[in-house]
């Protein structure tokens, strides 16, 4: 079943593009345009019936920022039940406070590096050239 951008959310996920908040805007001027590694994220990205604040579907990981709405009981537990649908269809989510992206970005963006090389890029054995040949 194909859960990406279903069009009942399009008007709605072009709406949140528009009136991004500017923590959202921060991140974003760093992953557009493939500027993190080479991956490719896209802004708010409609799954199932989630819309994801960052997406980079190469690697199935979701960014979600979350700000002082999410501190809620009934905000943390539809995000739980939302991380719970996306883990089920194989995508990881990683959350990050408005906070730390304010106060630190470098961190955040390391962070992910961070996610990036332990699960997707694992080390590899690199083996040198032979000389005798």
């Amino acid at each position: 079943m194909n859960y990406s951008n279903h069009p009942v959310t399009k008007d709605f996920r072009q709406l949140l593009r528009r009136m991004e908040t500017p923590t959202e805007r921060m991140l974003w001027k760093r992953l557009r345009g493939k500027q993190l590694d080479g991956y490719r994220f896209r802004q708010q990205h409609g799954f199932g019936p989630y819309i994801l604040d960052f997406d980079c579907p190469s690697i199935k990981l979701c960014i979600e920022l979350d700000g002082e709405v999410h501190d809620t009981p009934e905000a943390q537990q539809k995000d739980c039940e939302r991380t719970a649908f996306l883990n089920q269809n194989r995508i990881t989510v990683i959350r990050f406070r408005n906070e730390e992206v304010e106060n630190d970005i470098e961190k955040v963006l390391n962070r992910i590096r961070e996610y990036i090389e332990m699960n997707i890029n694992p080390k590899k054995v690199v083996q040198t050239p032979n000389p005798l040949t």
